[in-house]
């Protein structure tokens, strides 16, 4: 992997990469002169005992733009600036302009009645492609194989902060699902704090070592592979599955068999079989819905925090939002209140379906 590391004229980083050496580039184009000082500042629930942050200046972001003008996109209307220039790179990230975490200036922390801090962190923005049109799973895979270390240079880089305790790659893929641009791209969250959802993750990680001698995912991996009921790709080094606790239907984890704790403990033949899982159930979404499927893809890894982690697996989980084929999904009283899911479907209908779905890797 080749990178090249530029700085926007407003301040934000970026950097681009490539699988083959890249050509020098004049300049790094930002549609922003000057800097945004965030002001983001967390606030803290004393009932769920976790941080809120609270980002006001993102309500001026750019969202939606007309599909023939995407401020992501390089163009040789001088007219029409962009975030990225042209050139020979593959993956492109820089600084979020809009960061619900950290970014430029001091943050404006109120004094309240509950405990206050600003809110550290760091959120960058990657785009999988310079080409506009397509998506992440009409990539090449050697391209995705691509992604997948860029995902582990920006978790080694972030996570060797003092301020960051948490890496998280994701993707909103669809304005159904609150994408605003065009553009074939996800995001980094940088947290201060191991967030709520990978906490608990952890601890159970940690609960189930000492019971049974391997994280709950590991041995979940074995029991789907061993029943395949809802195996969507079974390789030598990765898996693809609905998972028998689906909360929504067509639900995929995607991991690698061995328990890898981030993205730098992946070894090469692993990050191929990733790749082609990955592109598996994308294609599959694709197909089985007639349109670009939108989705929530999350990685989840262990903390950046300097402490050991048993149990702690690599893995994405994607989300799509249906319920059924004329209805979306969305969270109701239930599982946004309690936190508790109703599925209207079982997870072996959907597997069976997008099992029944022919795809072919390139």
């Amino acid at each position: 992997m080749h990178s090249l590391e530029l700085t926007k004229p407003d301040g934000r980083a970026l950097t681009l990469y490539s699988r083959a050496p890249l050509a020098p580039v004049d300049a790094a184009p930002s549609p922003f002169a000057e800097p945004l000082a965030s002001k983001a500042h967390l606030r803290w629930h004393p009932l769920r005992g976790e941080w809120v942050t609270y980002a006001t200046h993102r309500q001026d972001r750019t969202f939606q733009p007309p599909p023939e003008y995407d401020p992501l996109a390089a163009t040789t209307d001088r007219d029409r600036p962009t975030e990225l220039p042209g050139g020979d790179w593959e993956v492109a990230v820089f600084d979020n302009r809009f960061p619900a975490l950290g970014g430029q200036g001091a943050a404006d922390v109120p004094e309240l009645h509950v405990a206050t801090a600003a809110a550290a962190g760091h959120c960058e923005v990657v785009v999988y492609t310079p080409e506009r049109t397509t998506a992440l799973g009409a990539l090449a895979l050697g391209h995705i194989e691509l992604l997948l270390e860029v995902w582990c240079d920006r978790t080694r880089r972030l996570g060797a902060r003092d301020d960051i305790r948490y890496v998280l790659p994701f993707e909103n893929r669809g304005v159904e699902v609150g994408a605003t641009l065009h553009h074939p791209h996800g995001q980094i969250y940088a947290y201060p704090v191991v967030p709520p959802v990978p906490a608990r993750m952890d601890a159970v990680a940690r609960e189930h070592v000492q019971t049974h001698g391997r994280g709950p995912l590991e041995a979940m991996i074995a029991a789907e592979r061993s029943d395949g009921a809802r195996m969507l790709y079974a390789g030598e080094h990765a898996v693809a599955f609905v998972p028998v606790c689906a909360r929504y239907p067509y639900e995929c984890w995607i991991a690698p068999v061995r328990a890898a704790a981030q993205f730098a403990d992946l070894a090469a033949a692993e990050r191929a079989d990733l790749a082609r899982a990955l592109k598996t159930v994308l294609l599959k979404y694709d197909r089985v819905w007639q349109r670009p499927m939108p989705y929530l893809m999350a990685w989840f890894q262990a903390p950046c925090d300097g402490d050991t982690h048993p149990g702690a697996h690599l893995h994405a989980q994607i989300t799509p939002p249906y319920r059924t084929r004329d209805r979306l999904k969305f969270l109701a009283g239930t599982e946004l209140a309690a936190g508790f899911f109703a599925m209207d479907a079982l997870p072996e209908e959907k597997a069976r379906e997008l099992q029944a779905i022919e795809v072919e890797l390139t």
